[in-house]
């Protein structure tokens, strides 16, 4: 599946001296953080707009945080809606514009949901997001999924551009998830013409309560790496993906953008900002057994998820930061923030850990990985000859 092309970089709106904006969800960081910008911006009575003042700017004028539980935000109007209901619409009437957060932050409910449930859940919420605010009659939908959707190949040039191709696995994973979100988004585009949908694709998220499948790989004793891998380390601080969301509402821009700190960190510059060894295994091998635990159930994310950990999917802001967005976090600080949130945590491939089960542990993840294959290997032969 390919991402938008170059064309939607236009604004959708000509002049209006504001625009009312609802944020639908208020339970994750990153939904937070984008009312924090929001409520910032309305409250300056300024617009963050590209330089030069051209044609498309707008000025944010109320703010309204739709959702289940009010968020901890102030400054703006709450509406009770579930996201996932089709009353949802009611509770958008009146509105210019909408930010919808489909990437997941909170790793620990989306496993306890199971993978089956947690796909569907995350799909009609998508799809009813979409379509009540089409029939609210918004003039402009912006969805964050993520950079994780161009998929983490040998072959991706660093950084990746806006419009590259979108190569991630559409397996049962949470990318997967996000690559059925984007097929909607392009659907979407063509059956509802009035609504202009505009894909935000941020780098590995990071801040406060951020837990996904990037930061508990730091959470085990050492770092994994892969033969022959070259990875390309890259954040967002969910306050940045913030402000980068408040402008594209503000400016109306259109079709698909990209987020993150400029550049990138190395393997060898994780390691030297970490303090944290790395163990090294093959691809095949931690592929190999990766992908057999998870099928008997002992890790929770697809062997898929190991190449994002191992390949590089760093992004390119330039689209962004032309249009006046400034990251105030970069990588290194990025990093320093993940470490500081994951502390007292340990987890082996994504699969949390308490205290005492990573004392007794493996001393990384890819010698948890291979040991639990053996100690099933030995179980399997035991029930044999039982």
């Amino acid at each position: 599946m390919s991402s938008p092309g170059r064309a939607g970089r236009g604004a959708v709106r000509s002049r209006r001296s504001a625009i009312d904006v609802a944020v639908i969800g208020t339970a994750d960081p990153a939904s937070r953080a984008v009312l924090r910008a929001l409520v910032s911006g309305a409250a300056r009575g300024t617009t963050t707009a590209r330089p030069g003042g051209a044609e498309g700017e707008a000025r944010v004028g109320t703010v309204v945080a739709v959702g289940t539980d009010a968020p901890a935000v102030g400054g703006v109007e709450f509406r009770r809606a579930d996201p996932g209901n089709p009353s949802l619409a009611a509770a958008l009437a009146g509105l210019h514009a909408a930010a919808y957060v489909a990437v997941s932050t909170n790793l620990t409910r989306d496993l306890a949901l199971g993978a089956r449930a947690r796909r569907e859940r995350n799909l009609r919420v998508a799809q009813t997001v979409i379509t009540s605010a089409a029939a609210a009659g918004l003039r402009h939908l912006v969805v964050v999924t993520s950079a994780q959707t161009y998929g983490a190949h040998p072959d991706n040039p660093v950084p990746l551009d806006d419009d590259a191709p979108l190569r991630a696995a559409s397996d049962e994973g949470q990318v997967g998830d996000l690559m059925d979100v984007e097929q909607l988004i392009a659907v979407a585009r063509d059956v509802h013409p009035g609504l202009t949908i505009t894909a935000v694709r941020p780098a590995a998220l990071v801040g406060d309560g951020v837990d996904t499948v990037v930061t508990r790989h730091f959470e085990a004793p050492r770092l994994l790496t892969l033969r022959g891998a070259e990875p390309a380390w890259q954040f967002c601080h969910v306050d940045d993906l913030g402000s980068a969301v408040a402008l594209v509402l503000a400016q109306g821009v259109e079709g698909a953008v990209t987020v993150g700190a400029e550049g990138h960190l190395t393997q060898r510059d994780l390691e030297r900002l970490t303090g944290m060894r790395q163990v090294e295994l093959s691809l095949g091998a931690a592929m190999g057994t990766a992908d057999r635990l998870h099928r008997v159930g002992v890790l929770p994310a697809p062997a898929s998820d190991l190449a994002f950990v191992a390949f590089p999917w760093a992004v390119s802001a330039r689209t962004m930061v032309g249009r006046g967005w400034v990251p105030v976090h970069d990588n290194e600080t990025c990093l320093g923030v993940l470490l500081e949130t994951i502390r007292g945590s340990h987890a082996v491939a994504a699969r949390r850990l308490d205290r005492k089960d990573a004392a007794l542990g493996a001393a990384s993840a890819a010698v948890a990985l291979v040991g639990t294959a053996a100690i099933m290997r030995r179980r399997r032969r035991k029930g044999s000859t039982a």
